[in-house]
């Protein structure tokens, strides 16, 4: 018993100090010299490759072996993540429903990726050949495959940051990354099974692994909605029993072990098949659970994994390609590139050439895949050293060059000086969106939610997908102090926060919101905010409607052709003349002023000021032509 319970402390834990300090202080580096951009994992293999050679170069075979396990673990968990980070919902409602027609087909997000995907395979092939000629390659349907692979690891976060994740646009990329990974892993599986063991008919055991996962899915469906079971993994979830990541766990080594028993090439694809099931059963936006396993995955177990590419990384390798290095290298990335840009050009009819092409150059970044699929390529066989090292390069490269074209390319219209911004994309919101066009005054709506953001966009309305409490939103949008922000989320709360974010982050005067109590109203003057009590105004406009019911239709029914406007007197020529002198348009009607003194109803004998403010109601050219007589030095 004594031994069973005895503890060995013979390891040496100075190569996981030295990998975990790295690990540690890169993310910080990378922001105090503003470098944010550059994904971590770039560094981490740049700063390994450095390790490799300076810090870990006599660290012992034990140590080495312990390094390769964290390593692989935390390859396996990169590929669970990767899962993961797939959205089933989103790939689940873009398949085709029903009967399908040209238009329908055409836009249909999943047909437009696996079009995609099969462009990039055509083309991805076509350019294995080509290369063939420069450098020998083993086997050219693997080469392919290699060059197909993509990353939603890396285009989501751009997506995201962007304000586009949720748009049509946004999903539409994520729908082809997610094709790209999920077919690419799918394709990679079958290959090297059958280059290791041959064309067998143990092949089949593979689809043991969809079995395995269909019934997990069935089970889970099962029982996931008991309320004992609900009710334990609440209790158990935190603290010391954390048992949802233990049961997280060991779902994944389930698939591992499997996926192992079947083949060791296949553990990625049971990796990633067990995410892909968390994905369906997670609610993505508000789990725990997520945020504790990006913790323990980004946190330990996949820099581990980066940093020993880096540390394993051999240039020296490239030395086999001699005089062509160069050449292979330029040719080698301007095919990753094109075989990612030029089908991205289907989307030219839904979305424009520009977001097009920066599609196209965002769906190019290649990172977990591209490394996965060398490093058994290498290990098969079919990949020399070289071209292993090669793919390494352009993993790094395309990551780098592929979100910043995007970026450059893809650029947000800066809305013109004056610009209304509408925060949520309610019926008021939309409402008064047209109305300010009516008046020639520019507005743009912004909305979270992707099933609104698409509706309003059907409307020929400016929209954004943005998230209305982030500071960037507005600096994008070129808010500046003319420009008025209605506020309208649908959440007193939020329209609160909101609010108070523009005066504090912002320092922005001209808000108006909407108060539906006492509190609120009292809220939004404490932030100086123009309010909107809605109370005050649904009676008044009742009251209309039982006093004064033809004059109310009236208003409604003509407000196409008819509109109230502003209008301050800034012509010195007008200063001290009766409104009887001023000849009105025969369809405008002065129906109000504001002075000095403040609001009156001015008539005939009334003389007008420079610097009052007239209420004029009539037709668009009727205000025009009043406006320019106010204004003008002359009349």
């Amino acid at each position: 018993m004594t031994h069973l319970l005895s503890i060995s402390f013979k390891y040496d834990y100075f190569p996981l100090l030295v990998v975990m300090g790295l690990a540690w202080i890169i993310p910080m580096v990378l922001s105090i010299l503003k470098m944010k951009r550059i994904p971590s994992v770039i560094a981490e293999i740049f700063i390994g490759y450095l390790a490799g050679r300076f810090l870990l170069v006599n660290i012992t075979p034990e140590s080495t072996n312990i390094l390769e396990f964290l390593g692989l673990t935390g390859f396996i968990f990169l590929m669970f993540l990767s899962g993961l980070e797939i959205d089933m919902d989103q790939v689940r409602n873009s398949l085709p429903r029903g009967r399908i027609h040209y238009k329908g087909f055409r836009n249909n997000t999943m047909v437009i990726a696996l079009l995609y995907f099969i462009i990039t395979i055509i083309l991805a092939f076509a350019g294995t050949l080509g290369l063939s000629r420069i450098v020998e390659i083993e086997n050219n349907w693997y080469f392919t495959l290699i060059m197909c692979t993509t990353s939603v690891g890396i285009i989501l976060p751009v997506l995201k940051n962007k304000g586009e994740a949720s748009c049509a646009y946004g999903q539409t990329m994520i729908i082809s990354a997610a094709v790209a990974d999920i077919l690419s892993i799918i394709l990679f599986t079958f290959t090297a099974y059958i280059l290791m063991n041959g064309f067998r008919i143990e092949i089949t055991y593979l689809f043991l692994l969809f079995i395995f996962f269909y019934a997990f899915y069935r089970i889970g469906k099962r029982f996931s909605g008991l309320s004992v079971l609900k009710k334990i993994s609440f209790q158990l979830s935190h603290a010391a029993s954390q048992l949802s990541i233990r049961g997280t766990i060991f779902l994944l080594l389930i698939f591992v072990v499997i996926s192992q028993y079947i083949s060791n090439e296949v553990i990625l694809l049971g990796a990633f098949l067990c995410g892909i099931l968390m994905s369906l059963f997670l609610q993505r936006g508000r789990s725990l659970l997520m945020v504790k396993l990006d913790g323990l995955g980004y946190g330990f177990f996949i820099p581990v994994f980066f940093i020993m590419v880096g540390v394993k990384f051999d240039p020296s390798a490239l030395k086999e390609f001699e005089y062509t290095l160069v050449p292979f290298l330029i040719i080698l990335f301007l095919i990753v590139m094109a075989i990612k840009i030029i089908p991205s050009f289907l989307l030219v009819k839904q979305f424009g050439t520009r977001k097009a092409l920066a599609a196209g150059f965002l769906l190019s970044s290649r990172l977990s895949l591209i490394i996965a699929a060398s490093a058994i390529g290498l290990e098969l066989g079919v990949i020399s050293p070289g071209i292993n090292a090669s793919f390494i390069i352009m993993a790094v490269v395309t990551c780098f060059i592929g979100p910043v074209f995007y970026n450059y390319i893809n650029k947000l219209e800066r809305q013109p000086e004056g610009t209304t911004i509408i925060v949520g994309g309610s019926s008021k919101g939309v409402l008064l969106s047209r109305r300010l066009s009516i008046h020639g005054k520019p507005s743009v709506i912004i909305e979270a939610d992707r099933k609104r953001y698409s509706e309003i966009l059907s409307k020929g309305l400016m929209v954004y997908a943005m998230d209305g409490l982030d500071p960037e939103t507005y600096k994008k949008l070129n808010l500046t102090n003319s420009g008025f922000v209605f506020v309208d989320t649908g959440s007193q709360e939020t329209n609160i926060k909101i609010c108070e974010m523009l005066r504090r982050d912002l320092d922005h005067e001209k808000i108006i919101s909407m108060a539906n109590s006492i509190r609120i109203e009292q809220e939004l003057k404490r932030l100086d905010v123009q309010t909107i009590d809605v109370r005050r105004v649904m009676a008044t406009t009742i009251e209309t409607l039982i006093v004064r019911p033809t004059t109310y239709h009236a208003l409604i029914e003509t407000f196409e052709n008819f509109s109230v406007e502003e209008i301050p007197i800034t012509n010195p020529n007008i200063d001290r003349l009766k409104v009887k002198e001023i000849a009105f348009h025969k369809d405008a009607i002065l129906i109000m002023a504001r002075g000095n003194t403040g609001l009156f109803i001015p008539h005939g004998e009334t003389c007008l000021r420079q610097g009052d403010i007239l209420y004029v109601f009539g037709t668009d050219s009727a205000l025009e032509d009043t406006r320019e007589k106010l204004n003008k030095k002359n009349v």
